[in-house]
């Protein structure tokens, strides 16, 4: 049933550009060819549906489709997130306690259900449709506490960056430092990862003016989309010599 990715550095590294895509993404369906915030929703919301089905129905790990899930996830969260906070008027403080809200539920039924909040060893589909659950609540999340830092905070989009970014080196020394649950350090990694990547979109894609970089919302997703498919091509080869070495061993 183990269908997950080993938890590595080039992990992150994916999953950060993976959510920063998301967050480009998002904001090109539904600002930049104006579809709307509720349309995208459905849309993105129905894309994350079939590939989380294609996901659970696989029998071992695919990384094209477990990366298709996680951008998938970073996409409908975007435009939900959105949606809540601007749409409905709910403001981005309710909005990310709306989130944590449904987030922290998700983890304590998970655990109460599995006994386990493991990430690198789901024995059952049900552990493992909780365990997307939480990834599409924590991106959707966020997505709200990264326009919080970089629109309301003060901080702008490189100050909310390098805020996040200060927070996750501290996940990163209290993995090696101390004696914090790996598991427990894997979702708060996993949840700042996602304003991380909320905050950098921004950067990259909002004007000079107003801080970024002026890549704009197309130009930017095509960077991220390219980045991500060569770092994904290099894990499926990586895989694949795994799996042949096992072989040849057996």
């Amino acid at each position: 049933m183990n269908k997950l990715p080993q938890i590595t550095f080039s992990f992150w590294v994916m999953k950060i550009c993976a959510t920063t895509l998301g967050e480009t993404a998002g904001d090109l369906l539904s600002m930049t060819l104006n579809v709307g915030y509720l349309i995208s929703s459905i849309i993105l919301i129905s894309f994350f549906l079939t590939t989380l089905s294609v996901q659970l129905l696989s029998k071992k790990f695919h990384p094209v489709i477990y990366w298709a899930v996680i951008l998938a996830t970073s996409t409908a969260g975007t435009t939900m997130s959105d949606y809540m906070d601007r749409t409905l008027n709910l403001g981005y403080a309710t909005g990310s306690l709306i989130l944590v809200s449904l987030l922290i539920t998700t983890l304590i039924i998970w655990k109460v259900t599995e006994k386990s909040l493991s990430v690198t060893d789901i024995k059952s589909r049900r552990g493992e449709v909780f365990y997307w659950i939480a990834i599409l609540f924590s991106n959707t999340l966020g997505t709200a506490l990264g326009d919080f830092l970089s629109d309301n905070s003060g901080l702008g989009f490189i100050g909310g960056a390098i805020l996040i970014g200060s927070l996750l080196l501290i996940v990163v020394l209290a993995y090696y430092f101390t004696k914090i649950s790996h598991v427990v350090l894997f979702w708060i990694a996993f949840v700042l990862t996602r304003p991380f990547g909320a905050t950098f979109g921004d950067l990259l894609t909002k004007p000079f003016d107003k801080g970024g970089l002026n890549f704009g919302t197309m130009g930017s997703s095509l960077i991220l989309f390219l980045t991500l498919v060569t770092l994904v091509t290099i894990s499926v080869f990586k895989l694949r010599r795994q799996n042949l070495v096992v072989s040849s061993k057996i």
